[in-house]
């Protein structure tokens, strides 16, 4: 461009001396002006018409909140419904019967020969494991534990009098050191092995000072008809006895009920009688 023409002449005309100013970036930038004032005076006439419609229409908007009308709205007592009622609890589960125990019916001892004695009233052998109750039945064998039978009444049903096992009732709640079947703990003789093992301590006479050696205490109580023991005491001790008497009575106290001894049939008051050793080692 001649220096002449450059006062004369635009920015753009510059910047785009000798350029291509047909490729389209020229003319675009040559009405750009043009086109932002065309684009400013459409906007304010589309506001300028806006604001106009509502300003010249405002009854249309009056009209259209009258439709929305606000009332008053009394509420009527409300009622509650009845809750629904249940359903009734469904029946419980019958009832399992309990196992039948093996057991042999207790017979009272009566004096008569060999051969008048029937097969199923043979008393059982010294030795033999079996549960004595108030009938004979077949079912678990129980290891010997003991089940009081009913009362045996005498000659006439009246439970006195000779053959009905004693003299009166009175006979029977006098204390018995001697009986057909003696007090058991429940299970056997294993069974009370095993509470003395878990609950009987041990280690009473060593903690009391023992000297090595083996320490047997006898403990005397009542086991009464109802299977409950009472009135233990220890009636032989060594002496001194560190601790031993003690500890074997307390431990008989809470040993619970006990089957009952029974002479002829009834449930009698025992007087049972229990060693306990404890041993201390070197």
């Amino acid at each position: 461009m001649d220096a002449n023409k450059i006062l004369s002449s635009s920015a753009l005309d510059i910047l785009f001396d000798g350029r291509n100013k047909e490729y389209g970036a020229y003319d675009l930038r040559k009405t750009y002006a043009k086109r932002i004032r065309i684009a400013l005076l459409g906007t304010l006439a589309v506001v300028v018409l806006f604001v106009a419609g509502m300003l010249i229409n405002p009854k249309k908007d009056e009209a259209a909140a009258k439709k929305y009308e606000v009332k008053d709205v009394t509420i009527e007592n409300y009622k509650k419904p009845p809750p629904p009622k249940k359903a009734p609890p469904p029946p419980p589960p019958p009832k399992a019967a309990p196992p039948k125990i093996e057991m042999k019916q207790f017979t009272v001892p009566k004096v008569v020969k060999d051969e008048l004695v029937k097969p199923d009233e043979k008393p059982p052998k010294q030795d033999e494991k079996i549960t004595v109750g108030p009938v004979t039945q077949h079912g678990l064998k129980m290891d010997g534990a003991l089940a009081a039978p009913p009362e045996v009444k005498g000659i006439g049903g009246t439970g006195k009098g000779p053959g009905a096992g004693g003299t009166g009732d009175g006979d029977y709640n006098k204390e018995f050191t001697s009986v057909q079947v003696e007090a058991k703990y429940p299970g056997g003789p294993a069974a009370w092995k095993k509470y003395l093992e878990r609950n009987l301590r041990n280690q009473t006479p060593v903690d009391n000072g023992a000297p090595p050696g083996t320490y047997a205490v006898v403990v005397s109580f009542l086991v009464a008809k109802d299977g409950t023991t009472s009135e233990v005491k220890a009636i032989s001790a060594p002496d001194p006895d560190y601790g031993c008497s003690a500890e074997a009575v307390r431990v008989i106290e809470r040993s619970g009920k006990w089957n009952p001894a029974i002479q002829n049939g009834r449930s009698v008051i025992y007087r049972e009688k229990q060693k306990i050793i404890f041993q201390v080692a070197e």
